[in-house]
């Protein structure tokens, strides 16, 4: 409140506002610390996975304890926040968002923060934030990378304008690691420019989108032009992540303890074997590569873009790995 910009008008605002976190992972640990200190009236966080040892290097809410108790990342996120702040209100739910879901989530939230690992996803969040008028602020991290920006619906382009549908990278944060001064910097652009909406200060919102490399020093913005006309989210409004079937198709194999998913038009197994080498135990053949990833995990790959996922039949965990080493 003493903070001239703020005071005590923005931070009555700030009380009455209402947020959506999608994804508790690194981004969307560190998103929420700072929500629950800053005083946001009613968060709701929404998270399929539950918390791993190797999480904990990143995803600063969690505990070894958490990791003892197989606890899922949205219930061990909201009783940490409830240690901080108690006298705001925290909704927790453990599941994964999906065009069939998606809806319910957002009623009278004001603005939508992305903590998710994958663009399946984000353009899923795009699309819901663009149809219903709900502010989205969208960050990705990876190795030492990050970028940002504030996507307001009516007032600036949209993430499909920016990405074009080209995200496929392959890189994530369990194949080439991530260190967490890039994801402070992420989720810290993230709050400031929501805490600046949210508390009527549009006139000094940045406008556009922030890439940096905290290693290299590198720092990039990009300011918002004219949405491309052809922008299926916000100029033409067909919303392609809400209406079209989700093109991740799972399937689970009877008897063999093994989901298949088909989602990428293909895989290169020269370049996958390449990639997976550097962490795991790889067997390549001219028709497949099988990966070792744990103890009783392994990915198989097929050049048609089919991957087996053997050692579960939980598709929710499925989802996980897949996002985990594959990407989007």
């Amino acid at each position: 409140m003493l903070f001239s910009p703020i005071s005590k008008n923005g931070q009555q605002k700030l009380l009455k506002s209402s947020v959506l976190v999608i994804g508790v992972g690194a981004l969307g640990t560190s998103i929420l610390d700072q929500l629950v200190r800053i005083g946001i009236g009613e968060i709701t966080i929404v998270d399929r996975d539950y918390v791993e040892l190797s999480n904990l290097q990143r995803q600063t809410l969690f505990t070894e304890e958490d990791v003892e108790n197989v606890k899922p990342k949205a219930i061990a996120a909201k009783e940490r926040l409830r240690n901080i702040n108690s006298s705001i209100k925290i909704n927790a739910y453990v599941d994964h968002v999906s065009n069939d879901n998606v809806k319910k989530y957002i009623q009278d939230i004001d603005l939508i923060f992305d903590g998710t690992d994958n663009f399946q996803t984000r353009y899923l969040l795009n699309d819901v934030a663009f149809k219903y008028n709900i502010p989205f602020a969208y960050g990705g991290v990876v190795s030492s990378r990050g970028m940002f920006a504030l996507f307001i619906p009516n007032k600036t382009p949209c993430l499909r304008c920016f990405t074009k549908d080209n995200y496929q990278s392959g890189e994530t944060c369990d194949t080439v690691g991530v260190i967490y001064p890039a994801v402070n910097v992420v989720t810290s652009l993230q709050v400031t420019e929501a805490i600046k909406y949210l508390t009527g200060n549009e006139d000094i919102l940045t406008y556009q989108l922030t890439s940096f490399d905290m290693w290299d020093g590198t720092l990039t913005n990009i300011k918002f032009t004219k949405p491309d006309p052809q922008c299926k989210t916000c100029q033409l409004k067909t919303y392609p992540s809400l209406n079209e079937k989700e093109s991740f198709e799972e399937t689970v194999l009877c008897g063999r303890n093994t989901i298949q998913l088909q989602h990428h038009d293909h895989f290169n197994l020269q370049e996958w074997q390449k990639r997976f080498s550097k962490i795991a135990e790889v067997f390549m053949t001219p028709f497949l590569l099988k990966v070792k990833l744990e103890e009783d995990i392994a990915f198989v790959l097929f050049p048609n873009g089919r991957l087996l996922i053997q050692g579960t039949e939980d598709p929710t965990k499925a989802r996980s790995l897949y996002d985990r080493y594959i990407g989007s």
